[in-house]
C-alpha cells in the first residue's frame, strides 16, 4: 500500500515559540495534503541565538517544550513525525540514576526524534558527524563540536510508513553510515539539514541522489532554506527522492512543504531487479 511522505522546510530563527508556531502550521499543511510521515529540518526549533545548552532538554522530561510539541503534533494529526533535531542534554538509553546520563561539559546532542501517530517516542538518533569546517561564506567558521557532543549509535526503526533509517545533515558526506542503514533494512532514509548556501549549491543534490541510488531507498531531505542572520544563510531545496534517484518533488527557498508518494512495490521491484544487497563484497 502506498503512503505519502512530507519534507517540511523552514527558515528558523532564535525565538523558539515563533519557530514552533511556524512548524505547527507547516505540519498541519502536510497532514492536510495526506502525509503519513513528515520530517522537520535540522535545528527547527532554534537555529540562532543563545547557546544550545540553554535550550537543552532531558529526554522524556515533563515540561520539555520541544519534545512535548513534537509528541502533541504527531498525535493531533495522526502521523509519524520526525523532529529534525532537538537539543538534548541527556544521553540515550540511561536513567537519571546512571552515571553518564547527563552531558556534563555544557554541550547537548543533536537528536532526531521519531514519534508515532499516538505521540509516543519510537526512536532517537544522535547526529554522529559534526560540522567543524571552514566555508567561504560570511560566517566562515562552523564548529559544531563546541556546542554538540557526537552520537555513536546507528538507528533504524519500524514505523507505520515503513522501515526508517535516521541521519542528519553532515552525515550525508559519510556513505558508510547509509550502507549500514541499508543493511539494517531501511526503506526510507531521513536527512534533516541546515546545509549552508555555499555547500548546498555545490553538493546537496549530488550527495542526496547518490545516497538514494546506492541504497535503493526513498530519501526525504528537509532543509532550512533562507537567511537567518547577517552571517547565516542556508540552501533550502528540500526534496524527496525515489529509490532510483529520481527527484519526486523539490522546493526552492523559504518555508514550505514538499509531499510525494512512496510505493513499496516499486522499491521492492528495484531491489529485486538489481540486488545490490546480494552483491556487496567490501565492508
Amino acid at each position: 500500500m502506498t503512503c505519502k511522505l512530507a519534507a517540511v522546510q523552514m527558515v528558523s530563527g532564535s525565538d523558539v515559540d515563533r519557530n514552533l508556531a511556524a512548524a505547527a502550521e507547516l505540519i498541519a499543511e502536510a497532514a492536510a495534503r495526506g502525509a503519513d510521515l513528515a520530517l522537520l529540518p535540522e535545528v527547527f526549533a532554534a537555529l540562532e541565538g543563545e547557546p544550545m545548552r540553554a535550550r537543552g532538554e532531558r529526554q522524556g522530561a515533563p515540561g520539555s517544550p520541544i519534545q512535548e510539541f513534537l509528541s502533541g503534533e504527531a498525535r493531533r494529526h495522526g502521523i509519524v513525525l520526525v523532529g529534525g533535531t532537538a537539543p538534548l542534554s541527556s544521553r540515550p538509553g540511561k536513567s537519571e540514576a546512571d552515571a553518564g546520563y547527563l552531558i556534563e561539559d555544557g554541550r547537548v546532542r543533536a537528536s532526531s526524534l521519531v514519534y508515532d501517530a499516538a505521540g509516543e517516542l519510537l526512536a532517537r538518533y544522535d547526529k554522529i558527524h559534526l560540522f567543524d569546517v571552514v566555508v567561504e561564506d560570511r560566517q566562515a567558521q562552523y564548529s559544531e563540536s563546541l556546542s554538540y557532543e557526537a552520537g555513536s549509535e546507528i538507528v533504524c526503526v519500524d514505523t507505520a510508513a515503513g522501515r526508517l533509517g535516521l541521519s542528519v545533515c553532515y552525515d550525508l558526506r559519510f556513505p558508510e553510515l547509509y550502507r549500514r542503514l541499508f543493511r539494517l533494512g531501511a526503506e526510507i532514509v531521513t536527512v534533516p539539514a541546515a546545509f549552508t548556501a555555499v555547500t548546498g549549491a555545490a553538493h546537496w543534490e549530488s550527495l542526496l541522489r547518490a545516497r538514494a541510488i546506492e541504497n535503493q531507498c526513498y530519501l526525504i531531505a528537509a532543509a532550512q532554506g533562507g537567511r537567518h542572520s547577517a552571517t547565516r544563510e542556508t540552501w533550502g531545496h528540500s526534496l524527496i527522492l525515489s529509490p532510483w534517484g529520481e527527484i519526486l518533488v523539490e522546493l526552492d527557498k523559504g518555508s514550505g512543504v514538499a509531499v510525494a508518494e512512496m510505493d513499496p512495490l516499486l522499491l521492492r521491484d528495484i531491489r529485486r531487479r538489481m540486488p545490490v544487497a546480494d552483491h556487496i563484497r567490501l565492508g
